[in-house]
């Protein structure tokens, strides 16, 4: 019985070492099968890698050989543009300074001619009341000398008129030199900003103008406040200045009023033309549109803000910016007996009978650029009347009242 026992025993054991065996060998295989499919994982990375990193020399070869070279002969250019223009700008200073001394001078001599033609005067009266004889030969020469004395006064005051046109011109040409320099910075300043950052430019191509702006008052005495109104209202927009133009109304003509234009960058017409027409009815929905009101009552003067709810004896909030820039410049212009506006979409005419606002599409805009009829008040006021109600603000009666 009991070698029966251990012979049972026996098999049992075997066959037991027989499974594990079994089940050890499969491990192994599935272990081995699994370091073989790593393997081959890494070896495709590997191989990724290689790629990647052929590709990435290929690259920093290529922007070695053509973009760095391209960059830095396009800085060496600009700087010589920059410095070409500073050394115009001081030889322009140095010419004015230059002519300001020879204005002095001129003025000196002025002064000297003048004393002596007051005593060649006092000359001229004690001789006539000493001598009676040849009295008449003396006179003649005195008044031939005072005559050439007159002669020369008038030469000397030309000269100094001459010399301020000059000056002023100068001074013209020194303005557009130092916008020509803030340009190019702000150029160079874009370019290597999107070199270094691999950024696209902010304005494609290079081009920053995105709108225009024209001024024109027949009033000399309101032309600088004008002028300082409709700046302001141009940075109260978000715009600044590119460059700016003047001519007079007859060409170069002296005395005529000038046609002043400008250049503006910061923002695209699209938006300005939103912003305006926003501003006008969010402040101005009191006044009246092509000579009504919105609500086709009487004339009620406005712009300015309504604020629903507040109770007796409160003042409103102080407007924006914007509001009170353009308050300012429609203000101004009411003051003149012509006048001609333009900020980009924004056109504003004012004739001694009344005073338009409109805010025009791109196609009316582009019509507006290549028709010289907007420079004449009452030609403007005929065109913009035909606009369509939407687009057409009349401000007389806004600007009649305090």
């Amino acid at each position: 019985m009991t070698t029966v026992i251990l012979v049972v025993l026996c098999v049992v054991v075997g066959a037991l070492e027989l499974y594990a065996g079994r089940q050890s060998r499969n491990q192994a295989n599935a272990f081995t099968r699994r370091v073989d499919e790593l393997n081959e994982q890494v070896t495709k990375q590997n191989n990724v890698l290689v790629t990647v990193g052929e590709q990435l020399t290929a690259e920093l070869s290529r922007v070695k050989q053509d973009v760095l070279p391209a960059l830095d002969g396009r800085l060496r250019h600009n700087n010589e543009q920059v410095e070409e223009l500073a050394g115009r700008v001081h030889q322009a200073d140095e010419h004015l300074r230059v002519q300001a001394g020879r204005l002095h001078d001129l003025e000196q001599q002025r002064i000297t001619l003048t004393a002596l033609r007051r005593k060649l005067t006092e000359i001229e009266t004690s001789v006539r009341s000493v001598t009676g004889a040849g009295a008449a030969a003396v006179a003649g020469q005195v008044d031939g000398a005072l005559d050439r004395l007159a002669e020369l006064e008038r030469g000397g005051e030309e000269i100094l008129e001459l010399q301020r046109t000059l000056t002023r011109t100068l001074e013209d040409v020194e303005d557009v030199v130092t916008e020509l320099l803030q340009y190019t910075e702000g150029e160079l300043d874009d370019t290597v900003t999107a070199a270094l950052t691999g950024r696209p430019r902010a304005h494609p191509g290079g081009v920053s103008v995105t709108a225009t702006g024209r001024l024109w008052t027949r009033d000399d005495q309101l032309e600088d406040i004008l002028t300082e109104m409709y700046e302001r209202c141009v940075r109260a927009s978000r715009l600044n200045v590119r460059f700016r133009t003047a001519e007079g109304t007859d060409g170069t003509a002296p005395g005529s009023p000038e046609r002043r234009r400008y250049f503006l960058g910061g923002q695209a017409a699209e938006d300005l033309a939103g912003a305006f027409s926003a501003l006008l009815i969010s402040a101005g929905s009191a006044a009246p549109r092509n000579g009504l009101t919105a609500n086709g009552g009487d004339r009620r003067g406005g712009l300015a803000r309504v604020e629903p709810g507040l109770p007796p004896g409160v003042e409103p909030p102080r407007a924006p910016e914007d509001e009170e820039a353009l308050k300012a410049l429609l203000r101004t212009l009411s003051e003149c007996s012509g006048a001609v506006a333009q900020i980009g979409p924004l056109m504003a005419v004012r004739t001694r009978d009344e005073l338009l606002c409109a805010v025009l599409t791109a196609a009316q805009s582009l019509e507006l650029e290549s028709d010289e009829v907007f420079w004449d008040p009452s030609s403007a006021t005929e065109r913009l009347r035909r606009l369509p109600s939407h687009q057409l603000w009349d401000l007389t009666a806004w600007s009649s009242t305090p």
